[in-house]
C-alpha cells in the first residue's frame, strides 16, 4: 500500500510513522502552544530529532469553549511557518528522514490561501461536508486526510450518539473517499482518521480502538490521533492533558497491534520509543 504526498511516496507496510504536533496558538488544550515562529521551528526540529517524520502545524485551536479566529489571522500564522519550512527541511537533524509537512486546517478560505504555498498533507478535521477541500488538495498535489466527525468543528457535539459507531464510520469513509476521488484526489493520496474524541463518547472511542482492524477494508493508511485525548483523561481520571502521556503510549501500543500506520502525538520521543519496542517484539524492526 502506497501513500503519495506532494513529492514523496511512502510504502506500507513499514514501521508506523510519527506525526509531531506543533500548535501555533496560545490556547492549545494541552498547554503546549507556541506563537513565536522561531520557537515553533525549533520545536519541529526537536521532534524530527526525536523520531517524527511528519510535522503537523495548526494555527486554530479545536477547543469548543471559544469561537474561531478570523481566517486571515489563521492563514497568516501558518504562512509564517511555511515560509521558513524549506530552511528547516534543508538543515534537518543528521540521520533523520526527509520530513513531511502537514497543514491542520478545515476552512476552505484558509486552505486556499495556504496550501499552494506548501504542505505535503492536508489534515482536514472538518469531515468534508463538500468536495471543496478535496479539490484544493487535488489542485496542489497534497495528500488528503479524511477525519470522521459529525457537524462543524469548534462546536461541541457531546450529545451525539450512534446505534453502531463502527458501521457509521465505515459508511462515512465509503462516501467521503468516493467524494474525494470524484474531486480529483488519487486514492493513493488519501489517509483515514476515525476521529477519536470528535463527536464521540467514551464508549465510542474505546470501541474504535478495539475494532480498528475493520477500517483496513478501505486499503488506506489509518492515522490515530491518540495524544492526550479526553478519553484517556476520562479513563485515568486526569483533567490535565499534559499528564496523559503514559495513557497515550498505551493507545499507541493498541493501535500498532491493530494495524495503525501513523500516530499524531505531542510527546514524539515517548511515541517513537514505544513504536520501536513494539516493532522489535513483533519482529518488524
Amino acid at each position: 500500500m502506497n501513500l503519495e504526498f506532494r513529492d514523496v511516496i511512502w510504502e506500507f507496510p513499514a514501521r508506523p510513522l510519527i506525526m509531531g504536533i506543533v500548535n501555533l496558538v496560545a490556547d492549545s488544550f494541552s498547554g503546549d502552544g507556541v506563537t513565536d515562529i522561531d520557537a515553533a521551528l525549533e520545536r519541529a526540529r526537536q521532534q524530527m530529532a526525536d523520531g517524527a517524520t511528519i510535522i503537523d502545524i495548526g494555527a486554530e485551536s479545536a477547543r469548543t469553549n471559544r469561537g474561531p479566529i478570523p481566517e486571515e489571522e489563521e492563514a497568516a500564522q501558518l504562512l509564517r511557518f511555511i515560509e521558513r519550512w524549506p530552511e528547516l527541511r534543508a538543515n534537518r537533524p543528521a540521520g533523520t528522514s526527509w520530513p513531511l509537512l502537514s497543514i491542520n486546517a478545515w476552512r476552505p478560505g484558509v486552505i486556499r490561501a495556504v496550501l499552494p504555498k506548501g504542505g505535503d498533507l492536508l489534515n482536514d478535521i472538518g469531515g468534508l461536508p463538500t468536495d471543496e477541500n478535496a479539490r484544493l488538495c487535488a489542485d496542489s498535489g497534497a495528500a488528503l486526510l479524511i477525519m470522521h466527525t459529525i457537524g462543524q468543528p469548534k462546536v461541541a457535539h457531546t450529545h451525539v450518539g450512534y446505534d453502531d459507531v463502527m458501521v457509521r464510520i465505515e459508511e462515512f469513509f465509503a462516501e467521503k473517499i468516493a467524494l474525494a476521488e470524484r474531486a480529483g484526489v488519487a486514492r493513493d493520496a488519501i489517509v483515514l482518521d476515525p476521529g477519536i474524541d470528535f463527536a464521540k463518547q467514551r464508549a465510542d472511542n474505546l470501541r474504535i480502538y478495539r475494532e480498528l482492524e475493520r477500517l483496513h477494508q478501505f486499503g488506506r493508511p489509518i492515522l490515530l490521533p491518540v495524544s492526550r485525548k479526553t478519553v484517556i483523561g476520562d479513563v485515568l481520571g486526569l483533567k490535565n492533558a499534559a499528564e496523559r502521556d503514559a495513557g497515550t503510549v498505551a493507545c499507541i501500543v493498541q493501535g500498532m497491534l491493530r494495524g495503525a500506520h501513523i500516530f499524531r502525538v505531542h510527546n514524539v520521543r515517548a511515541a517513537a520509543q514505544a513504536v520501536r519496542i513494539v516493532a522489535a517484539v513483533e519482529g518488524a524492526e
